[in-house]
């Protein structure tokens, strides 16, 4: 059911914005404290290992307890508020804009709307226009699942209010060449695997019931996840690097600090002091989080769809029996 279907014109664009949320607010409760942890990974310049002396995470078990110990419960939905409105609204656009793209490749070329490499560019260009209308959101998110204690922001108002006075409008979409240059080929990548490996599921075992279905899509959106998080994982780190820029401050007590004037001094001072593998710290966790996310975001979102089909497949039998 994800993207334009000529079959199945069941759901509208509005109605897959509404499924889109719906998914994108379910998914996010759940996979938040993999995305605090996965930051604080990515944000530490210090080997992610004990034998490292000034590394204050080690691992994900390690920073659980850590995590835990020092900031309670609540820290692993920090910056959740912030978090959810760029679920919501990410989740909002860019299936609205995927299921638009698609219908539109369908009505004006000669390409099937369900081809892989359809919904690979439709998947691309819906995520990026999803990440310009989101961005600031998620920088705030960043910042406020980057600090510890005692906090520099307040709340959301505050950090906005703070950030506009100190740094300038331009803060708020730090990191976005990065996020773009990667966002593209990574839901890209999310939306044609999801959809091969539908189609495989579908050769390997034909016919399903409702239930078995849900539970495939599951399965094809953790995999599909998997994939795209793997094949784009080092973007997403040069993108959090550059997010708390100006930030430093509050970083200290989580150990080195680094300026960064731009992509490429990202990822040559990351280099040099880091090594290969500083362009893919926080991978495990990140990964954990992808099948997670990418699974739940596809399965809530087909779920919802189904439920709004069948709502309105039973409010239509009513008014003809009406």
């Amino acid at each position: 059911m994800v993207g334009y279907d000529p079959e199945a014109k069941c759901v509208s664009v509005a109605e897959a914005a509404a499924a889109g949320s719906a998914s994108g607010f379910v998914t996010r409760v759940l996979v938040s404290p993999l995305d605090v942890i996965k930051i604080r990974f990515q944000l530490q310049i210090e080997q992610l290992s004990s034998r490292s002396p000034g590394a204050k995470y080690h691992g994900i078990l390690q920073a659980v307890q850590r995590i835990f110990r020092e900031e309670g419960l609540r820290a692993f939905w920090k910056g959740h508020v912030p978090a959810q409105l760029l679920s919501v609204g990410y989740g909002a656009v860019q299936f609205m804009a995927f299921e638009s793209l698609t219908k539109l490749v369908h009505n004006v070329t000669s390409y099937n709307a369900r081809d892989s490499f359809v919904h690979f560019v439709c998947g691309g260009l819906a995520a990026c226009t999803a990440t310009v209308a989101v961005q600031p959101v998620d920088t705030l998110r960043t910042r406020f699942a980057a600090q510890g204690e005692p906090k520099i922001y307040r709340n959301l108002r505050h950090a906005v209010v703070t950030m506009y006075q100190t740094e300038g409008p331009r803060t708020f979409y730090r990191g976005l060449t990065p996020t773009i240059i990667a966002i593209f080929p990574y839901a890209g990548l999310q939306f044609s695997s999801y959809n091969i490996l539908q189609q495989f599921s579908e050769w390997v075992i034909p016919a399903e019931g409702e239930k078995g279905g849900n539970v495939k899509n599951l399965v094809c959106g953790s995999c599909a996840g998997i994939i795209s998080k793997t094949l784009t994982y080092p973007f997403d780190l040069f993108k959090k690097r550059l997010q708390v820029g100006g930030f430093e401050h509050a970083r200290a007590a989580f150990g080195q600090v680094r300026m960064y004037r731009g992509l490429l001094d990202c990822m040559r001072q990351i280099l040099r002091e880091e090594g290969p593998g500083g362009f893919f710290k926080g991978l495990s966790p990140s990964l954990l989080k992808a099948a997670l996310s990418t699974g739940f975001i596809f399965f809530w979102y087909e779920l919802f769809c189904s439920l709004l089909c069948t709502l309105k497949s039973t409010d239509s039998t009513m008014r003809k029996e009406g």
